[in-house]
């Protein structure tokens, strides 16, 4: 049936949200859902299930992430929310003038430049270490099959292969970018929806952090390979800054929108700028959602939040404005007010001092998991190290050469990070987690996605299937093809510079799972814009 074409689809679908008690697992990858199911099946608790879908994860969708990764996740438990930071901090050696040298004015996508140290492998380490239920090894037998044995590309997997692959033939010139072709590309072309795909580096990798509780990739076989690349090409990164990587358990921040906790992590991610435009917002009489009235608030808002999270947000260590500071009722009053019925030029205000993948994971106890990790842009830097499948992230392109910059590139600094895991409470009871994917749309996408859900009472699956905006830059937004037409013309007399997209690719995938406090039943959505899937039971 290869003549299909799965990628068309001339008719409205209508989903419906999923519905369990026992378990659930919602993500963008059908295979990676199931691979989490089957641990809750074997007595796993949400945790072990979260890492074993984002391992498998890195396997079936590495056109967005991989053991090359960060990861952040927000983490319900015990009745309480736990915060855990697995981004990874530049190498020791970079520095503006070392970039300089190389002949960049900015820092690149690709090569080493921008490659800071994996974060993913050892945030899994440590949910596992603090909260697991299942032995840490047991977790990644899916994965590992998967990689070994091989498995049929999906739809939208393999529509974004193919693009990327046509992109890095374009662009990757190197010898070092060889690595990438003979892992991504095989046979000289990338695989075809329905081709089935393998890699023994990638199972031979995973069973080395299976075995070794991570402790491989960060001073073992995986860390030495990593290092003898980096060294054989320029590279910055290195065995010591590797093994001088630890994640960081954190105390997750929020803003309280219409009777409801809004949850994430802290800077140096970019949950913050979520949560100042929700502080925004939540002063403003919301009264429909299908008014541009409503849509202009929401775009102005966020266009405001993002213009202080440039230039503030940063390393926690480095940010010389605090969080507090930037959620203050009174600043937060003070950025409404700004608002007025044009759109307008965003700019910083002045506070008072003081390719990414997304799953969501729920068991039968009680235990909520909001997971996510990321290589950045697509597969990352471009760089795969030899025999391992490990394609190293560009995470480190996200830093200013702007000296003085809250978010300047610096030795063992993390930066300004994009992916962010939301969660969502009420009178101190979890509601569950949430999270759109998608660079700079996450923000966005958390916002329209919880002013769904408060403001317009719309079910998980609704909430994420709800056409979606994105602002871009100045007075550009982008709108999906079924955005209300008449609504993107009254944003337009406004002034704001609308431009609908054809492919809703740049729109993030969201997965949500929301639980009844007193039943224990489990909602979810998934998302339509991707091969998304809800495994449950």
């Amino acid at each position: 049936m290869q003549h299909l074409d799965y990628l068309y689809h001339p008719f409205e679908n209508a989903r419906n949200s999923t519905i369990a008690k026992n378990g659930m697992v919602a993500t963008s990858q059908p295979l990676a859902s199931q691979a989490g199911l089957s641990i809750l099946q074997k007595g796993g608790n949400a945790i072990d299930a979260a890492i074993a879908t984002a391992a498998a994860l890195t396997v079936v969708e590495p056109t967005s992430n991989g053991i090359g990764s960060d990861a952040f996740a927000l983490v319900w438990t015990e009745n309480k929310l736990y915060g855990l930071n697995g981004s990874g901090h530049s190498p020791a050696s970079i520095s503006t003038e070392e970039i300089r040298k190389r002949g960049y004015e900015e820092i690149p996508k690709f090569g080493f430049e921008p490659v800071t140290v994996p974060g993913a492998p050892g945030a899994w380490a440590e949910l596992s270490r603090r909260f697991g239920k299942l032995p840490f090894k047991e977790l990644f037998a899916p994965a590992i099959q998967y990689a070994e044995e091989g498995y049929p590309i999906s739809p939208v997997l393999g529509k974004f292969w193919g693009m990327a692959a046509k992109k890095f033939r374009e662009t990757l010139k190197g010898e070092e970018f060889t690595h990438w072709f003979d892992t991504f590309a095989p046979n000289g072309k990338a695989p075809e929806i329905g081709e089935v795909w393998s890699s023994e580096g990638h199972a031979h990798t995973l069973r080395k952090i299976a075995e070794t509780h991570a402790e491989d990739f960060y001073n073992g076989e995986t860390a030495d390979r990593i290092d003898a690349f980096s060294k054989q090409y320029g590279g910055f990164i290195s065995k010591e800054d590797l093994a001088s990587y630890q994640p960081e358990w954190v105390d997750p921040i929020s803003v309280n929108y219409r009777g409801y906790n809004v949850w994430e992590i802290p800077p140096n991610g970019q949950g913050l700028v979520a949560l100042s435009a929700l502080n925004m917002l939540k002063g403003f009489d919301i009264l429909e959602k299908e008014s541009d009235s409503t849509y202009h608030k929401q775009i102005e808002a966020m266009k405001l939040a993002f213009a202080d999270g440039e230039k503030y947000i940063a390393d926690a260590s480095s940010m010389e404005v605090g969080i507090n500071d930037l959620l203050d009722e009174d600043y937060s009053a003070e950025r409404r007010s700004s608002i007025t019925e044009e759109a307008g030029d965003p700019e910083a205000g002045v506070p008072p001092k003081g390719g990414t993948v997304y799953l969501a994971a729920a068991d039968g106890e009680g235990n909520m998991v909001s997971f996510i990790q990321s290589n950045y842009m697509g597969f990352g830097s471009g760089l795969v190290v030899p025999g391992t499948g490990v394609a190293l992230q560009n995470r480190g392109h996200n830093f200013t050469m702007e000296q003085g910059h809250a978010n300047s590139l610096e030795g063992n600094k993390r930066s300004y990070h994009t992916i962010i895991p939301g969660f969502l409470t009420k009178e101190d009871q979890p509601v569950g987690p949430f999270g759109v994917m998608g660079g700079f749309m996450q923000p966005q996408g958390h916002l329209q996605v919880v002013m769904n859900t408060v403001d317009f009472h719309l079910n998980p699956q609704s909430a994420l299937d709800a056409p979606r905006w994105q602002w871009m830059k100045d007075k550009t937004v982008w709108v999906e093809p079924n955005f209300p037409k008449h609504v993107a013309e009254a944003l337009a007399r406004r002034g704001h510079e609308i431009s609908v997209q054809l492919d809703t690719g740049a729109f993030g995938r969201g997965q949500i799972i929301w639980r009844d406090p007193e039943t224990g039943v489990l909602y979810g959505g998934t998302e339509s814009r991707t091969d998304g899937t809800i495994s449950a039971y």
